[in-house]
Formats: C-alpha cells, structure tokens, sequence
C-alpha cells in the first residue's frame, strides 16, 4: 500500500515534526510511513486524515 502522505504534508506547508506532534506521535513514525517503510494503525490513519484535512480513502493507494 502506498500513501500520499508526504505530498499532502508538503501542499499544506507542515514539516514532519508538525505533523507527528499533531498526531501525538514521534518524527521517525511519520518518516517510516511516508517511506512505506510500514503502514499505520487504523487509529493514526484517522489522526493523519483529520490534520491533513483529507479522507482516509485519499491517503492511501492500494496496488
């Protein structure tokens, strides 16, 4: 599963500290999942949604 998480973050200007302090998790957790280096829980997918003012469903691509 891929994201679009880091192309998001970037249109709304947030750097990945910002975005990880707003989901109450560590820089390095953003950097894994931008990375597809894992994918988040269902719950940080939610946070990621709410903050970056997106849909789940516009967060992921599924291949």
């Amino acid at each position: 599963m891929k994201n679009k998480i880091k192309e998001i973050r970037k249109k709304l200007g947030l750097t990945q500290e910002q975005l990880a302090k707003a989901c109450g998790v560590a820089r390095q957790t953003i950097n894994c999942i931008e990375n597809d280096k894992y994918d988040p829980t269902l719950g940080l997918a939610f946070k990621l949604s709410r903050v970056l003012k997106v849909k789940v469903d516009e967060l992921f691509v599924y291949e």
